[in-house]
């Protein structure tokens, strides 16, 4: 299979299922397209006329959209643990990953993804206060309801992880006062090798667009 991204340092739909796919060991190659070049669209619309990444290649199947490779990925490689095993814990997975897919507008416009940002707060309004305390509430009941004893928001790392690494990083990025447990959640999830590798991968990249590197 082969994923199709943009930067790493900015784009987190293309870091949900790389790490993903890279944390479950299914094997990819990856190719990176930068944004915001004039031929950005030309290369990506080699792949789909969509024009936007990710795109998943498998063989003569294409799929886009990072919540559609995952279901993908999880039809495909069922043994490999896309969603987690318990029907309930399933469906609340789900729920809160179409609930990412879908929502926290205020959060993603105001705190935009950025692995190499260091960390330092900046001013945000109540809409994405509402957001941040809405992502919270729905980790802290993953966690209580379906982690056991695991680090992550359904025991074992799986898709639902995947679909808020990006938060983590805003989180961090933008120095936001979570509770302890949030806190913990988030330490696990960057720990883990996956998440290593797509960093340093970022921090390897060249390019620096000021609409992601300019925010005070």
């Amino acid at each position: 299979m082969k994923l199709v991204i943009a930067n790493k340092a900015y784009s987190s739909w293309s870091f949900r299922p790389w790490i993903l796919m890279k944390a479950l060991s299914m094997p990819f190659e990856e190719e990176v397209i930068r944004l915001y070049q004039p031929d950005t669209s030309g290369r990506i619309s080699r792949y789909s006329q969509a024009g936007r990444v990710p795109i998943l290649i498998d063989g003569e199947i294409t799929v886009w959209d990072s919540l559609a490779i995952i279901e993908y990925l999880a039809e495909t490689l069922p043994e490999a643990g896309v969603w987690p095993r318990d029907r309930a814990a399933r469906a609340h997975a789900r729920a809160i990953s179409c609930e990412m897919h879908s929502g926290f507008m205020p959060l993603r416009a105001r705190l935009p993804m950025n692995l190499r940002r260091q960390p330092k707060a900046i001013p945000h309004d109540e809409d994405v206060d509402a957001a941040i305390d809405r992502v919270c509430q729905a980790w802290i009941e993953a966690r209580d309801r379906f982690g056991g004893a695991g680090e992550f928001l359904y025991g074992e790392f799986s898709a639902a992880d995947a679909m808020y690494a990006p938060v983590i990083n805003r989180f961090h990025a933008y120095a936001v006062p979570v509770p302890p447990g949030v806190k913990a959640y988030m330490e696990a999830m960057m720990a883990l090798p996956a998440w290593k590798e797509w960093l340093d991968g970022a921090m390897a990249e060249p390019w620096f667009e000021p609409r992601y590197d300019d925010i005070a």
